[in-house]
């Protein structure tokens, strides 16, 4: 079933979600609707392409072109009036809009698309939860479970739980606003009833200053009376007001308690696990975008419930200025009050101004770079009426310490081209943000290497910061948000191998399309952590950093991260199909393939990343000779991308005759037969040049064409383990081995600070 189909059967908030992520993105879903199997078939080539390398415009433009053409084919098909003039503005809008920059096509589609899997695959999870009677879901081959706050299964339980607080919290406020001003009324009719014994009491006065008569005495007798039940109704009035007083107080600090705990929940939890979500979409891992929409709601309405609480807690302080009536050995609790209440405002504003595009993790000096900001609480509080400037710097790892301390210095370690920006409301999304589209590091300041310590060692990060005023200027707040970006920020000492293990099958998996399974990772944890034998449980060892990318593998030159990268990148650029098909083994090692093979038949082979060869893969096989005396073993000389770009490996493998059975038992063709290369004979041309081809061919091995013309083996490879055995079989493709790599930017070495840097 097509994604697309999955997500129309999503529940109905989900999928309001889905098509508020395309409208986002203002890409039509009519046209997710009418193309959705051949959006999906280049889902691919959206993936692989870097919305940032402009070397990629041009790929992109192709891609846009096609699409285009796509649509013009469902127009002359489509007979409904609406659709088709839909899809005619579409069209019109991808040519005006993309044409000039179709990354920004790339980019939107790929978000819509991570919103829809992500969506999907939440769903699917809870109802597979559900089925088995919340049991454990079971976890396909190579893949891992994935749970962050508020995002796994259990998101629409989250999202309902959250606005029930909120709901109730709305409730409460409406209630003290009741209150403040049933206070308010009872406050005017003390102050009138006030008045009214002021004057009984001058009226009195007056009498009593008169010769007394009997008449007068009368009337002084009346107005006592009258004097004593005013006085005994100010003292009720009195009495009341106090008990309203604090009732109120009371109930405002239980609100304020619950506003605080709703508060945590929503930044310290929901936020904070989107931020991380974020931070592991950097190693491919689905994520979410839209989630951000719904936890804007829940800010705004956060803001709106703290800015009238603060207001009742304000007029409540008001009201007791003017009639002061503070019960013996009493505490006026409300400075303290809106003190907390501020505090909390002033943090939901600072903790929601954040980095909705990441910039990217590693950086080059005089390259172009974007990101955006986004403040989710822009639209309540005025905050939009007076646009926020942003400024952004870089900083080293010691000044962004200084800065979570709260110490007021101006920090910079570089210079930053087109560094500042003012935040634009935009009413139809009500988001306020900024988007930087040109950001450039023009230099940076390094400290002073010391020892071995490499430029990887220094860690910087890009500080955002803006001042904001709130309700109209009568609050002004400072916030800051800084991300990593130059170097990973943080780099653990060391972490446990579970941790890595899962970030590395995300990575893989992101990278090739199939992650990798329980004995891949088991291989992966033995090479990682130098162990000489494979065992079964590596859950509680830990892999340092230095393991991971700086001391090289035991007997070779390059480290355990440059060796994975090689292996992802020659997966990724020339095996994808091979490897999703489970027709490479892969991580698999010399021994290891030499016990499979040994007991497999004759002319058995099994593909392997190579041990020796940075993003080499290797034919290994066993020998076809159903006379000698023990199965032997062979390996072929590892292949590289540079082979790959000459003859696929798929053609490679049909060349070589001999090899039959794909390990453990799959024939050959029925394995790799849909990847061979089409061969077209076309009739010689008179004059012209006549067509050759590359052949891959074993030295030692009989000819192409005349394989299988002797009963004998004279020519079998020599033996592993014989006194004159090579390290490998030599093919007829023979290449130098490739020098050891430099570090550079585009080097493993750098993406190696991405992968451990989320821990």
């Amino acid at each position: 079933m097509s994604l697309w189909s999955r997500a129309q059967q999503l529940p109905p908030d989900a999928l309001r979600e889905v098509k508020a992520s395309y409208a986002h993105h203002a890409f039509p879903i009519e046209v997710r609707h009418c193309l959705a199997l051949w959006l999906e078939e280049k889902m691919q080539h959206w993936h692989e392409m870097d919305v940032e390398n402009p070397s990629h415009s041009e790929f992109a433009g192709g891609l846009l072109l096609e699409l285009m053409r796509e649509i013009e084919a469902k127009l002359h098909t489509e007979t409904d009036f609406l659709l088709r003039s839909r899809l005619e503005e579409a069209s019109q809008q991808f040519a005006s809009r993309y044409q000039q920059s179709p990354l920004l096509l790339v980019s939107a589609l790929r978000s819509c698309f991570n919103t829809e899997l992500s969506l999907v695959q939440q769903h699917e999870s809870m109802m597979a939860g559900a089925r088995v009677g919340g049991g454990d879901v079971g976890c396909p081959p190579g893949g891992h479970h994935h749970l962050g706050g508020g995002g796994g299964g259990g998101g629409e339980m989250v999202t309902a739980d959250i606005m029930d607080q909120l709901a109730a919290l709305a409730e409460r406020t409406a209630d003290s606003a009741n209150d403040l001003r049933f206070l308010e009324q009872e406050q005017e009719s003390f102050f009138i009833s006030y008045h009214d014994c002021t004057k009984t009491n001058a009226q009195l006065s007056h009498l009593t200053a008169q010769p007394i008569t009997p008449q007068l005495q009368e009337m002084i007798i009346s107005m006592e009376k009258k004097k004593q039940m005013g006085e005994q109704e100010l003292s009720v009035k009195v009495s009341g007001m106090v008990q309203r007083r604090l009732a109120l107080v009371e109930k405002l600090q239980q609100t304020l308690d619950k506003i605080i705990a709703a508060q945590h929940r929503v930044l310290d939890q929901e936020l904070t696990a989107w931020k991380r979500e974020q931070q592991m979409a950097g190693n491919g891992r689905p994520f979410n975008e839209a989630k951000l929409n719904r936890i804007q709601e829940w800010c705004e309405q956060l803001a709106d419930i703290i800015w009238q609480n603060r207001h009742q807690v304000k007029e409540c302080e008001r009201q007791c200025s003017k009639l002061p009536l503070q019960p013996p050995g009493g505490v006026d609790m409300l400075p303290a009050l809106n003190q907390t209440i501020t505090r909390q405002l002033s943090s939901l504003v600072t903790s929601t101004f954040i980095i909705e595009k990441e910039p990217p993790q590693v950086m080059k000096t005089n390259t172009r770079f974007t990101a955006t900001v986004r403040l989710l609480v822009g639209g309540k509080l005025n905050v939009h009426m007076t646009p926020p400037q942003v400024t952004v710097s870089i900083v080293s790892e010691a000044q962004a310490n200084s800065l979570l301390k709260n110490e007021a210095k101006r920090h910079q370690s570089g210079e930053i081209l087109n560094n500042t920006g003012t935040m634009e409301y935009v009413q139809s999304t009500r988001q306020l943000s900024v988007n930087f589209r040109n950001l450039q590091l023009r230099k940076i300041k390094r400290a002073e290497k010391k020892g071995t310590e490499s430029v990887m060692d220094e860690k910087f990060a890009l500080l955002f910061q803006s001042t904001f005023s709130v309700g109209g200027g009568e609050l002004g707040f400072q916030a800051n948000e800084s991300r990593c970006v130059l170097n990973a920020f943080h780099v653990p000492d060391k972490v446990p191998w579970p941790a890595v293990a899962d970030m590395l099958d995300t990575k893989f998996k992101h990278a090739t399309g199939r992650g990798l399974t329980p004995d891949n990772i088991n291989f992966l944890a033995s090479k990682a952590l130098r162990t000489n034998s494979m065992c079964s449980d590596y859950s509680s060892q830990y892999l340092s950093w230095s393991q991971f990318c700086k001391e090289p593998l035991l007997e070779r030159s390059f480290t355990f991260w440059e060796w994975f990268f090689q292996v992802m990148k020659v997966t990724r650029e020339h095996l994808r199909q091979l490897w999703v098909d489970g027709s490479i083994l892969g991580f698999v090692g010399r021994r290891q393939a030499e016990e499979l093979l040994s007991a497999s038949p004759p002319a058995t082979f099994l593909l392997r990343f190579s041990d020796s060869e940075l993003g080499g893969v290797t034919i290994a096989w066993s020998s076809d000779d159903v006379n000698a005396e023990s199965r032997e073993v062979f390996m072929l000389q590892p292949f590289t991308s540079k082979d790959f770009g000459i003859r696929p490996l798929a053609d490679r493998i049909s060349d070589l005759r001999r090899l039959t059975t794909l390990y453990p038992n799959t024939p050959k063709d029925h394995a790799f037969s849909k990847y061979y290369t089409p061969v077209t004979e076309l009739p010689p041309v008179p004059g012209a040049y006549i067509p050759s081809g590359v052949v891959t061919h074993v030295l030692g091995w009989p000819k192409p064409g005349l394989e299988g013309s002797s009963s004998s083996y004279p020519n079998t490879p020599v033996p592993l383990g014989s006194p004159s055995a090579p390290s490998s079989v030599p093919s007829a493709m023979d290449h130098s081995s490739s020098s050891e790599q430099k570090p550079s930017l585009d080097s493993p070495l750098y993406d190696a600070a991405n992968v451990l840097a989320n821990f």
